[in-house]
């Protein structure tokens, strides 16, 4: 059974910083990438930063280029979303997922690429 854990969400005020964690069990980790994505209350689910497997490509949403960095420690089977500069429009629930099939060469940034998917953490961003 493929879990998803996340941890770092929490409520910051405007210009603060956050780190959020993703913990993957029950697949090989290294072998997939992993992506972040965040749902404001009553909008679609939208994608934020993505990492291959092997680190060597990542993606960022043009709201959060500059600001947030995504990165992965593949003997901890975990990736982490370093989330800086906060702004209120980044209010949301905050999402990790693991990619639909391994060793993708560019990451993917709809939902439809990934298969699994975390329980989701709340991020506050309060001016």
């Amino acid at each position: 059974q493929v879990q998803l854990v996340e941890s770092g969400g929490g409520w910051v005020q405007v210009g603060g910083s956050l780190r959020l964690s993703c913990t993957v069990s029950g697949r090989t980790f290294s072998n997939y990438a992993m992506a972040w994505f965040r749902q404001a209350p009553g909008q679609e689910r939208d994608f934020v930063s993505a990492i291959t497997w092997n680190t060597y490509g990542t993606r960022y949403a043009d709201s959060v280029k500059g600001r947030f960095t995504i990165s992965r420690d593949n003997e901890r089977n975990t990736a982490f979303l370093e989330m800086n500069r906060l702004k209120p429009e980044d209010t949301a629930v905050y999402y990790c997922a693991s990619d639909t099939r391994p060793w993708r060469r560019s990451p993917a940034t709809a939902t439809a690429d990934y298969e699994y998917w975390g329980q989701g953490t709340q991020v506050t961003v309060s001016s």
